[in-house]
């Protein structure tokens, strides 16, 4: 499966819904749909975990209006990280 493909999107979609920092995700699924691609296009990029915790923290203060200690961005960048090395990374050929 390549990065990118609708299987990977729907399974960082995944991943934001059960990390959900502003408590809506039963009711709204596509809630952060707007982090999907700047995240992909992160992750394609080769960010770091600092990276990809710093575009979270950024998108929880000026998109959504929140305190992002609450949310831990930080632990949530750690298991994006982990997600994209176990699946999206591992199936790139463009990562070795």
């Amino acid at each position: 499966m390549q990065p990118g493909t609708p299987a990977t999107e729907n399974d960082l979609r995944h991943l934001l819904n059960e990390w959900d920092p502003i408590g809506v995700a039963d009711d709204v699924q596509d809630e952060y749909d707007c982090m999907l691609a700047p995240l992909l296009q992160r992750l394609r990029g080769r960010a770091d975990q600092t990276e990809i915790s710093d575009f979270l923290r950024h998108e929880l203060e000026d998109h959504f209006g929140l305190d992002p200690l609450v949310s831990q961005p930080e632990a949530m960048a750690a298991r994006v990280i982990a997600w994209w090395t176990a699946v999206g990374r591992a199936d790139d050929p463009g990562s070795m």
